[in-house]
């Protein structure tokens, strides 16, 4: 199966750990993805905020750019995925965006017609292309043992379109159950972590992560999985300050989905970005897992 892939800028930075372990799977898995070549930033929140038309112009840019033999662009960000499936959806929806969009294309010489191009994030691929039987074959460390809480965030299951359920998603926790992990009844896994609040109001967006926190504690998770890294970013990189700002001592480590099922397949941890969190996992994950699997781990 072959995909154009949409990387995002956190992918150079600050989740390596996410597109590490994203190719590592796909490469195990049988999925090729083909990064669109000279992609830029979607603009995260901020341009659709700002303007509109900008906004759809900046990120079109991006389903334009990709070859015409490929219908199906991959994005593991939550952020990416929502913008460029909406971007496409309000040129769908409204024509006149559309042609004013394509106006500011011309300009570089692209064009895009809505609908060429179906955007997908990863988990969805791997849940709806392969599927569970093609998963189950490739766990060879079972995660019994593992209690996961699966945080999806609020930008993927919005309701552009019938989907997984935006407000109790159930993909993510089919997937992680596939690999032999008890998952944990999370009911903040569709809440939103704050974004970019932390810039904006310190005491608002710690609020926003403790409950998230909590709600995982509460369910007595050993670990949060997650599939986006503005989400990921928050509660692992912020951990440490909402605890200093509640008088909280929560120590939950933060992981994406991906380097969980890699883990299950067997991929060397360092292959999929282990260590590169701020509350590190493999303490937890030595000390839940079985012994086969707590050995492979060093």
């Amino acid at each position: 199966m072959k995909y154009a892939y949409y990387p995002g800028c956190s992918a150079e930075c600050n989740a390596v750990a996410y597109e590490h372990s994203v190719r590592e799977v796909a490469d195990l898995l049988g999925i090729k993805l083909q990064t669109i070549d000279d992609w830029n930033c979607c603009g995260a929140t901020e341009y659709f905020s700002q303007d509109e038309l900008t906004a759809c112009a900046v990120i079109a840019r991006n389903l334009a750019l990709v070859e015409p033999q490929l219908q199906q662009l991959v994005a593991p960000c939550a952020a990416c995925y929502l913008n460029l499936k909406k971007t496409d959806k309000l040129m769908a929806d409204h024509p006149d965006i559309g042609a004013k969009v394509n106006e500011c294309l011309a300009a570089g010489g692209l064009n895009y017609q809505p609908g060429r191009v179906r955007v997908r994030h990863m988990l969805d691929v791997i849940v709806d292309d392969i599927g569970e039987t093609a998963v189950r074959d490739k766990v060879v460390h079972p995660l019994k043992g593992l209690r996961l809480a699966p945080y999806y965030g609020c930008q993927v299951v919005r309701p552009i379109e019938a989907g997984d359920g935006t407000e109790y998603p159930m993909k993510m926790d089919r997937l992680l159950g596939w690999l032999g992990a008890e998952v944990v009844d999370y009911p903040a896994k569709a809440h939103c972590c704050g974004g970019h609040m932390t810039q904006i109001s310190e005491p608002q967006a710690f609020e926003l992560i403790r409950r998230l926190l909590y709600s995982a504690e509460q369910a007595k998770a050993d670990i949060i999985a997650c599939m986006c890294p503005m989400c990921q970013l928050n509660m692992d990189g912020y951990q440490g300050r909402v605890n200093s700002y509640f008088g909280t001592d929560y120590r939950l480590p933060i992981i994406y989905f991906t380097q969980i099922v890699g883990l299950a397949f067997g991929i060397e941890p360092k292959k999929l970005g282990f260590g590169k969190e701020l509350v590190a996992a493999m303490p937890v994950l030595k000390a839940k897992m079985n012994g086969q699997l707590a050995t492979s781990l060093g």
